[in-house]
């Protein structure tokens, strides 16, 4: 199947300046070849040198289809490490269509989902974690992501992944060598330093696995809740985050019952936030159920907005919420935003203060929705909170992939498990069993233990002429 000649759109299918189609393979050149020609109709493409691109027409038989660029690209140098030429044509539909057809009647296929990664892959020149990466340069919708994901796919994971291991399997070969030769290769003592490395494997685990809840929330975003009672200015909130006016802002108390959500960017921060009913109580079944939401939300969520009303007393809507923050989500990150400070304050950090059963160790930013002031300050609580300032992908490696998390959790305990082993002084061929299993897992994550089915998963989820 992969020394077919396979050829794809590699651009989105749409009225555009400018359409690629790729075709990857052994006779990608011959029948990029059989439709090429210049003004004088030669065919040139089997005898130019590779990274070089031409002038001429796209014919289907003898009739002229579009005036075009083609790029030629000789293995191994090109993105799937086969012979490649890229078509780059006018970009409407109907000509970017007809190209491709007259592509493949001359003997390519149509690629599937992902190929010609997929082929890149197999054919070694990336590994799976960078494979990934593609994906997630892609789909990146904030400038966090995307740097996280460039800086993965010029290898980062892989660079780690692959010291770990080389660590692992000279640990293993050192015992078998010394079980299969104990005359030459003395063990006496090797506990203690296989102690030492291992707690060192240990905490390089465990400090990429830390680092995945750090990697969801700058791939994914952070997941926002905004709390408060009714008419406080959570909608508000909403609308000047996003720039628009996502949801529906009344006088009248309990105006939102549902959760309306809404992907925001902050510059470098990008938060998935939920706008959510006014908590209070209330014997509308309706608003009921939209506070029992709000309050799942708030349990689930990365972030606490709570937005307080500063022009007017604390009541016991208020005070039901602080009460619900300090006892179930204490631990979460949290901002108080007293809101409509262009009014005559009632409330003050102070005021809030007092009424904290402990002392308010939440940041307290004031602002003004309706005059939109304070949104700086915002930001760069969030960015303090989660972050704690610019975030370097220079040195640290984030995890942003569920797959690599799991590889990691289970490479993370087989380690734990040899120490144990160590510590209860059991015999040195049970290292063996977790260290192959530690050196295994951590396989997964640049492709090197993984099946075909879990690979060709992974490859279906990409774009059609990647």
């Amino acid at each position: 199947m992969y020394r077919e000649t396979i050829a794809a759109v590699a651009t989105a299918l749409a009225q555009s300046g400018i359409s690629i189609i790729r075709i990857s393979g052994d006779q990608a050149i011959s029948v990029a070849d059989r439709i090429f020609g210049t003004k004088s109709k030669r065919h040139i493409l089997k005898h130019v040198e590779s990274h070089t691109i031409h002038y001429g027409f796209i014919y289907d038989g003898e009739e002229p289809v579009d005036e075009v660029m083609v790029s030629v690209m000789k293995a191994p140098r090109s993105y799937t490490a086969e012979d490649t030429v890229e078509i780059n044509c006018h970009g409407g539909i109907l000509v970017t269509n007809r190209i491709l057809e007259t592509v493949l009647k001359n003997g390519a296929r149509l690629a599937e989902p992902g190929e010609f990664t997929r082929r890149a892959f197999l054919n070694g020149r990336i590994d799976l974690s960078k494979a990934e990466a593609v994906m997630d340069v892609i789909q990146s919708d904030n400038e966090l992501a995307l740097k996280s994901s460039f800086h993965q796919l010029k290898g980062a994971v892989f660079s780690r992944v692959k010291e770990l291991r080389e660590k692992i399997l000279y640990e293993i070969a050192f015992i078998e060598s010394a079980l299969d030769d104990p005359e030459h290769i003395s063990i006496e003592g090797y506990q203690e330093k296989l102690s030492l490395i291992l707690e060192e494997l240990s905490g390089e685990l465990k400090k990429l696995l830390d680092s995945a809840g750090d990697g969801r929330m700058i791939k994914e975003g952070i997941g926002t809740v905004i709390l408060g009672k009714p008419n406080a200015g959570k909608s508000s909130l909403l609308n000047v985050l996003s720039g628009e006016e996502r949801a529906i802002v009344t006088d009248i108390a309990g105006t939102t019952r549902d959760i309306l959500e809404e992907s925001i960017r902050l510059q470098h921060i990008c938060l998935r936030v939920k706008d959510t009913a006014g908590i209070r109580f209330t014997e509308d079944t309706v608003e009921k159920i939209g506070v029992e939401r709000a309050i799942q939300s708030a349990k689930e969520a990365d972030l606490i907005l709570y937005v307080v009303d500063a022009s007017v007393p604390l009541d016991e809507n208020d005070f039901y919420i602080l009460s619900f923050i300090q006892k179930n989500i204490q631990e979460k990150p949290c901002l108080i935003l007293l809101n409509k400070t262009d009014l005559p304050s009632v409330v003050t950090e102070d005021v809030l203060k007092d009424k904290w059963k402990d002392n308010c160790l939440y940041p307290v930013i004031k602002v003004s929705l309706k005059e939109k002031k304070g949104m700086e300050d915002l930001e760069k609580a969030i960015q303090k909170l989660f972050f704690y300032g610019e975030i370097s992908f220079e040195n640290e490696v984030y995890i942003t992939n569920i797959r690599q998390k799991e590889a990691l959790q289970e490479a993370y305990e087989s380690i734990l498990m040899v120490k144990e082993s160590v510590m209860l002084e059991m015999p040195e061929d049970f290292y063996t069993i977790d260290l192959m299993n530690a050196y295994a897992c951590l396989g997964k994550i640049i492709g090197e233990e993984v099946g075909d089915d879990l690979v060709n998963e992974i490859f279906s989820r990409f774009c059609m002429g990647k």
